[in-house]
């Protein structure tokens, strides 16, 4: 059987402060520079979930798309878009919420009810500003 990948974006807006809680402002400003701001700030991300799988004879498709988008709406857009990361998100609790940290805790979300889709996430990319964004791939 052929295999493909398939990628769906969706967007998402969130408040969040780079910090360790265990240094003082000045501790972690020296580390993570002005995105500690001890008020938060903000960006419109865009996340990017591509997933791979066999293609479907019958149907032509890997997974339905429109399924793919509603699961990801479902555990991952609803607890994010237009919260703050370090606050309201239960998978980001105790987590420094970098981009990084942020892709592993999202395909930790996802990869299972992907899996019990029958496909498997290939990659998760989020991108945070116009000149950065981080791809994780499971490992």
């Amino acid at each position: 059987m052929p295999i493909a990948y398939l990628t769906r974006r969706e967007r998402f807006s969130a408040a969040h402060r780079l910090f360790k809680p265990d240094l003082n402002d000045d501790e972690n400003k020296e580390i993570y520079g002005q995105c500690s701001h001890p008020n938060w700030h903000g960006h419109n991300y865009e996340l990017f979930v591509t997933i791979k799988g066999e293609v479907n004879p019958e149907t032509g498709y890997v997974l339905n798309l429109k399924g793919l988008g509603n699961l990801i709406k479902e555990t991952v857009i609803s607890k994010i878009d237009h919260r703050n990361l370090n606050l309201d998100v239960d998978f980001m609790h105790g987590i420094v919420t970098s981009t990084e940290n942020l892709s592993i805790a999202i395909w930790n979300v996802l990869d299972k009810p992907i899996r019990n889709l029958g496909a498997r996430l290939h990659r998760i990319r989020i991108q945070e500003t116009e000149n950065n964004f981080v791809d994780y791939y499971g490992e």
